[in-house]
């Protein structure tokens, strides 16, 4: 694994190809008190670059121009959580979208596990840890925050494609795409203070 660690934004020169996976970190779940620590991208290539991004200015050119690029396709796990954070801190709007969180609800209905350790374990063969998901990501990164991050990007581009398989055998993936396009709406309402169901009674 080629795992590197950037001060405030990506290498200008980064060639991260047409479809990356990416990750944030934040100092809690709440947009509104909680800063946006780090994001992190892999290109699939057996590679993660973990950005500490400036957290007084979020001055990251290289890294928004990433992903602000719709010919550029991201990969998240949970897209709602993290591209709430980057509108609300990276001032950006995030297009050309995949979500393994929402492909994993719709394809893999004969279970209830949802998570990123859950899809790794199954689709992987990995069983990572997540022992460092709740720890201080403000600060100085340790080896385990590192490898942590780093692991929930490396693995997401194949975990994307199995499970894109599994939508179009089961005649799901129309239904997927449809719920793709509402997110940059889903995003909005969060940020509006609308965090429930509107259609619900």
């Amino acid at each position: 694994m080629d795992i590197k660690v950037h001060k405030n934004d990506l290498p200008k020169d980064l060639d991260v190809g047409n479809k990356i996976a990416i990750d944030c970190e934040f100092m809690g779940l709440n947009f509104l008190r909680d800063k946006l620590c780090l994001v992190q991208i892999s290109s699939g290539n057996s590679d993660a670059h973990i950005i500490q991004l400036d957290r007084k200015s979020y001055n990251s050119p290289n890294l928004k121009k990433i992903l602000s690029d719709n010919k550029i396709k991201k990969i998240f796990h949970y897209a709602r959580a993290d591209m709430a954070f980057i509108k609300k801190y990276l001032k950006i709007d995030i297009e050309n979208i995949e979500d393994t969180k929402l492909q994993s609800k719709l394809a893999r209905s004969y279970t209830d596990k949802h998570g990123l350790k859950d899809l790794i374990k199954e689709f992987i063969g990995v069983d990572i840890s997540k022992q460092q998901q709740n720890s201080d990501f403000g600060g100085e990164l340790s080896q385990a925050q590192i490898k942590y991050c780093a692991n929930d990007v490396l693995y997401l581009h194949r975990i994307n494609d199995a499970l894109t398989n599994i939508l179009k055998r089961e005649n799901r993936f129309e239904l997927y795409e449809d719920c793709i396009k509402f997110l940059n709406t889903r995003v909005n309402l969060d940020l509006a203070s609308f965090p429930d169901d509107i259609w619900s009674h």
